[in-house]
């Protein structure tokens, strides 16, 4: 350190040198040296570079190197993160990863083998043929299931999602869609029709009820009312028995 000490620092030095830069830093700053050219300088830093990990002291707080294979660290035995081309795992930087773990290269770790899993087998669908149910007596019918945890890099691979077998079924003759539409039209205006009818029969038969009543009511109004014939007995004359 060169003897030309200063008290008037800049950059959060406490003390400094002209040839060597920071020589103390202020209260909860870190001390690194950083190397420039031929020389190092001192500087004060609020927390510690990449490559560096920071230890405090009573008397100063100062930023340590980490291992070569680190890039950040917690401790000189701990990294945080890897160098290119190093895996992290429980705080080690290694070129290969233990047995049972495998390499993540998106994060540069060391993680566990993921094997596939798939859900159980859906019911068998039915027996088809060409898309048809009928018109055949051999056909196929089919089954599916779901991968509900895809594999990592080294993980097993995952099974089939579908299966399908040969069935045999009661062979039947399809139904035309044409005729079928045919037959229930004919069968939708035979109903209306036959309603229809049954409704004009009841229309007809409260219309003759109806001229029926009122014919009546007619004859009964014109017609004149017959007189009460006298009484016989009341017009003869007394018999005289006297003779």
């Amino acid at each position: 350190v060169h003897s030309n000490v200063s008290q008037g620092c800049q950059g959060g030095c406490a003390t400094c040198s002209d040839y060597n830069g920071c020589l103390s830093c202020k209260p909860r700053l870190f001390f690194v040296l950083e190397r420039i050219g031929m020389k190092q300088i001192g500087v004060c830093l609020s927390s510690c570079p990449s490559g560096y990990y920071g230890t405090r002291y009573p008397d100063i707080n100062k930023c340590a190197k980490c291992k070569a294979d680190c890039d950040t660290c917690f401790t000189r035995n701990f990294c945080t993160k890897c160098k290119s081309g190093f895996y992290l795992y429980s705080g080690k930087c290694l070129e290969k990863c233990p047995d049972g773990l495998e390499a993540n290269n998106h994060t540069m770790e060391c993680t566990s083998i993921v094997h596939c899993e798939a859900s159980e087998w859906s019911p068998w669908s039915p027996c088809t043929k060409k898309g048809k149910t009928c018109g055949f007596k051999r056909g196929n019918e089919v089954r599916v299931r779901e991968i509900v945890q895809h594999p990592s890099a080294r993980g097993n691979p995952c099974p089939a999602t579908s299966e399908s077998r040969k069935c045999i079924v009661q062979r039947k003759r399809c139904q035309k869609e044409g005729k079928g539409k045919k037959n229930r039209e004919e069968k939708r205006k035979k109903s209306n029709k036959d309603e229809s009818k049954e409704t004009r029969q009841e229309s007809k038969g409260r219309a003759a009820r109806r001229q029926n009543r009122e014919q009546r009511e007619n004859n009964n109004k014109t017609q004149p009312k017959k007189r009460k014939a006298p009484n016989k007995e009341q017009n003869l004359a007394p018999i005289d028995t006297a003779h």
